[in-house]
């Protein structure tokens, strides 16, 4: 189900696809992570496919947001972590001692948990990261990047005439929105997102989920869940973790209808969790 990694004398060489041929965005091959003494994943091998919405499900403490942190080195900031194996992105190591890790992390994106809108305007949440990444030239340009990334959050109709309020004004869910907008602006190619529902009511939930299936026509979205009718729902792929150890990896439909892994199976019928 994992795509295999060719060998070679000048050592391990990414594939940009897997055996079935989807074009590969990320990569995880051996992936471990330690927090001082403890081990919280173990060879993780998990390829992102390109423009599919993954989701990793588990129980709590599985190690699926550990991983999912490994992404764009947020565990980077965590002293005491330390990272073995290697990922990529479009088959380049991120972890390599040359990578800039703010420019990494304009490329991966990042949407947490609990909404975190900056103590600003709407207008200076969106404009924000393409200003200090010099992707406008002028006033214009900046304006026209807040309304589409607003556009494409599905936010812009509830707050085109109140850009200049406090984003921490809105309501949970238009938080989440102006979060995801926040991400989208500095033009990511994979958006991470670290359940991004759980602090939501089902209405805005609903509105989030059919937002990422949106996004997924040209980002490539990375989704931890606790609920696994959302990974249903919203992906493609589904990555089961148990015990820092990725059991099985497929697609969604595959996952929840003939899991191959009795972990799996116990999992997703509700006898551990």
């Amino acid at each position: 189900m994992i795509a295999t990694v060719a060998s070679t004398q000048l050592g391990n060489v990414a594939r940009s696809v897997t055996p079935d041929g989807a074009p590969i965005k990320m990569k995880g091959d051996k992936v471990c992570v330690f927090y001082g003494q403890k081990q919280a994943l173990f060879d993780v091998d998990l390829d992102i496919r390109e423009r599919n919405v993954t989701a990793l499900i588990g129980p709590s403490g599985c190690g699926k947001s550990t991983f999912l942190r490994c992404l764009n080195r947020m565990n980077d900031t965590i002293d005491i972590c330390r990272v073995t194996g290697e990922i990529t992105l479009d088959a380049k190591d991120i972890y390599d001692p040359s990578i800039d890790v703010v420019e990494l992390r304009a490329r991966v994106g990042m949407v947490f948990q609990k909404p975190n809108p900056f103590p600003k305007s709407i207008y200076e949440n969106i404009a924000y990261g393409p200003r200090i990444h010099g992707l406008a030239r002028n006033k214009a340009e900046l304006d026209e990047i807040v309304a589409s990334s607003l556009q494409k959050a599905g936010l812009w109709n509830e707050v085109k005439d109140r850009l200049a309020e406090p984003g921490t004004g809105l309501s949970g869910g238009q938080q989440q929105r102006l979060c995801i907008a926040r991400a989208i602006a500095v033009s990511p190619e994979v958006i991470l997102m670290d359940e991004p529902c759980s602090a939501l009511d089902p209405i805005a939930t609903a509105k989030v989920e059919e937002l990422i299936d949106e996004l997924r026509e040209n980002f490539t979205i990375v989704i931890v869940t606790h609920s696994m009718q959302q990974a249903a729902r919203v992906s493609q792929r589904t990555a089961f973790f148990h015990l820092g150890y990725l059991v099985e990896e497929g697609a969604t439909t595959d996952i929840f209808t003939n899991p191959q892994d009795k972990r799996t199976q116990d999992y997703i019928t509700g006898r551990f969790g």
